[in-house]
C-alpha cells in the first residue's frame, strides 16, 4: 500500500485486513496507547477486517495482577470490543504471549539451523564496558560480533553444558531495508546504522520483543501494524527477522505521539493519567473515544459517533505523522457534548442522597438534572446542584464577591423579590419576570445577578425561571431572607 492512499474494501480477491493491538500488562492504559487501540480498531471495521487484541507479557518482572483485567475494562468501556482475543472463547496460545515459548523456541531453532542468528556468551560486564568505550569514542553503542565466529558445534557444546547465552540474529552488512509506512511513506534504512546483531533471546531463554513480536504478528496473520513512531527503530530490525523467518512482514504504521503540554511523550512511567482516571473523574466513555480518535487525525466530523459510524469514513492518510497535544480543554468540549446527550438515568445515578440535608423526591431530582444539564461536566455536579437548589442553606455560604453584591442592591431588593415571587409563584416566568422589573425597578443583569446570587450562590447557570420553579417554596423564602439580612448587616 503507498502511503495517502486508501485501503481498498476487501472483495473476493483482497486479502483479508487484520489489526492488532498488543499491550503489556505492566500498569494501566493511558491515553496515548489506548488511541494506538482504537486506530487499529478502526482500520479493521474500515476494511470489514479481523481486529485481535494480544497480551504481550512474558516480562514477568514487570507484569500486574490486575493489569490485564483493567486493559480489559477500559477498552469495553470506550466501546472497542476486539475479535480475537481474550474472552472470545479462544485458548491462551493465540493471544497470550507467555503461552507461545514453545513456538517461539522452534523459530529460534531455525534461525540457528539456518545460520541466521548465533549464541552469545558475552556477560553483562563485557557489555557494560564495550558500551563505555564505544560512547567515549563518540561512537554510536553497537555490537561488536564477539561471538559472531564461534563454531556452531562449540557453541552447541557450551550451552549444553549449561553456560548461559543469548541469541543474536546477524545483521548483513551494507543492506538496503525498504518499507511503505502506512502513515509516513517509503522509508529507506541501511543495515549498517542498526546497532550491530540484536538480541532475540534473552540468556534466560525467554524470546525478546522485537522476536516475540514480529514472529507473533506473522503467525496470527496480522497484516497491518498501527504503532507509536517510537518503534521506527525497531521495524527494520523485525523485517530482518521475519526474512530470516521466510515469513511475510505486515505493514507498519507509525503515529506521532501524544504528548503532554510539556512537550513528552505520555508514558505509564510518566505517571501519564490512566483512562481509569478519567473515568473516575466522571468522563463520558463516548467523549473519551471521539477526544481520541481526532487526536492526530483529520477530517472527522464534529459529531459524537460510535466506533462503528467512525469506521465507515476513517481513512489511515488521514493520521498525522507530527506528535499531537493531549488538551484537557478539548476532551472538555466532547465531554459537554457527550452530557448533552447522556442517558438522563446515567446522571440520576450520580446522585447521592447525602448531598442535601433535605429529602429530594424522584420527580424533582428528574426536573433537577434535566435543568442542570446543560451547565453539568461531570455527572456527579448533580450533588453540588441538588444541594444549591433544594439544601437549607447554602453549603458553601456568599463569596466576598457575591456579598459585596448583595450588599450594593441593598437588603429591600431582596423584599420585594420575595413578595413577588411568593404571590406569583406557579406564573409563567415572562409574567414573574414582569411583576420583578415593576416591583425592584430593575432590569437585566441589575436584576437577575443579585436574585441568583441570592437563591444559589453563583453567577451563572440554569434559566433563573426553572430554578424558582423548582426550588422548594420554604427554601426560596429561607435563600432570600438570608440575603436580605446579610444586605443589611453591612448597612
Amino acid at each position: 500500500m503507498q502511503a495517502g492512499h486508501r485501503l481498498p474494501y476487501r472483495d473476493m480477491t483482497t486479502p483479508l485486513v487484520k489489526t492488532r493491538f498488543a499491550p503489556s500488562p505492566t500498569g494501566l492504559l493511558h491515553a496515548g496507547n489506548l488511541r494506538t487501540a482504537i486506530f487499529s480498531a478502526l482500520l479493521a471495521k474500515s476494511q470489514k477486517g479481523t481486529f485481535l487484541l494480544r497480551i504481550e507479557d512474558s516480562d514477568e518482572a514487570r507484569n500486574q495482577a490486575d493489569a490485564l483485567a483493567a486493559v480489559i475494562e477500559d477498552l469495553c468501556w470506550l466501546g472497542v470490543r476486539w475479535d480475537e482475543g481474550p474472552d472470545c472463547g479462544q485458548r491462551p496460545i493465540t493471544w497470550k504471549q507467555s503461552a507461545r515459548a514453545d513456538i517461539h523456541n522452534e523459530y529460534f531453532d531455525q534461525v540457528l539451523d539456518t545460520g541466521h542468528a548465533y549464541p552469545c556468551f558475552c556477560s553483562v560486564d563485557r557489555l557494560d564496558k564495550l558500551r563505555r568505550q564505544q560512547q567515549a569514542a563518540g561512537k554510536p553503542p553497537q555490537y561488536d560480533g564477539h561471538c559472531a565466529g564461534i563454531d556452531p558445534a562449540e557453541a552447541r557444546a557450551r550451552m549444553q553444558a549449561g553456560e548461559a547465552a543469548s541469541l543474536r540474529l546477524r545483521v548483513p552488512a551494507a543492506q538496503t531495508i525498504k518499507y511503505v509506512d502506512i502513515v509516513r511513506g517509503e522509508q529507506v534504512v541501511s543495515s549498517d546504522r542498526l546497532p550491530g546483531d540484536f538480541v532475540i533471546r534473552r540468556a534466560d531463554g525467554t524470546a525478546a520483543f522485537l522476536f516475540a513480536n514480529a514472529l507473533d504478528d506473522a503467525l496470527m496473520g496480522v497484516s497491518h501494524v498501527l504503532r507509536g513512531e517510537d518503534h521506527i527503530a525497531n521495524t527494520p530490525r523485525q523485517l530482518l527477522i521475519l526474512a530470516a523467518l521466510d515469513l511475510p512482514a505486515p505493514a507498519y504504521g507509525h503515529l506521532g505521539l501524544v504528548v503532554g503540554v510539556e512537550g513528552r511523550p505520555l508514558s505509564k512511567r510518566s505517571g501519564a493519567a490512566s483512562i481509569a482516571d478519567l473515568r473516575a473523574t466522571g468522563y463520558r466513555p463516548e467523549a473519551v473515544f471521539n477526544y481520541l480518535a481526532r487526536l492526530g487525525y483529520s477530517g472527522a466530523s464534529e459529531q459524537i459517533e460510535t466506533l462503528d459510524d467512525f469506521a465507515q469514513t476513517f481513512d489511515p492518510a488521514h493520521l498525522a505523522k507530527g506528535p499531537a497535544l493531549f488538551d484537557y480543554r478539548q476532551l472538555d468540549h466532547w465531554q459537554e457534548l457527550a452530557m448533552a446527550q447522556a442517558p438522563l438515568a446515567d446522571l440520576l445515578d450520580a446522585f447521592d442522597a447525602d448531598a442535601v440535608d433535605q429529602p429530594v423526591d424522584a420527580v424533582a431530582l428528574e426536573h433537577l438534572a434535566e435543568l442542570v444539564r446543560p451547565n453539568m461536566r461531570f455527572p456527579q455536579e448533580i450533588n453540588d446542584w441538588a444541594a444549591r437548589l433544594f439544601g437549607s442553606h447554602l453549603l458553601k455560604g456568599y463569596t466576598d464577591a457575591a456579598r459585596q453584591r448583595l450588599i450594593t442592591v441593598g437588603p429591600t431588593f431582596f423584599s420585594q423579590a420575595l413578595a413577588v415571587i411568593e404571590a406569583d409563584r406557579g406564573a409563567e416566568w415572562s409574567v414573574l419576570k414582569a411583576a420583578l422589573e415593576a416591583a425592584t425597578g430593575l432590569r437585566g443583569g441589575g436584576l437577575m445577578k443579585p436574585l441568583r446570587l441570592a437563591l444559589t450562590g453563583l453567577e451563572s447557570g440554569p434559566g433563573l425561571g426553572g430554578i424558582i420553579a423548582l426550588m422548594p417554596a420554604a427554601i426560596v423564602r429561607q435563600r432570600l431572607e438570608t440575603a436580605a439580612a446579610t444586605a443589611l448587616e453591612a448597612n
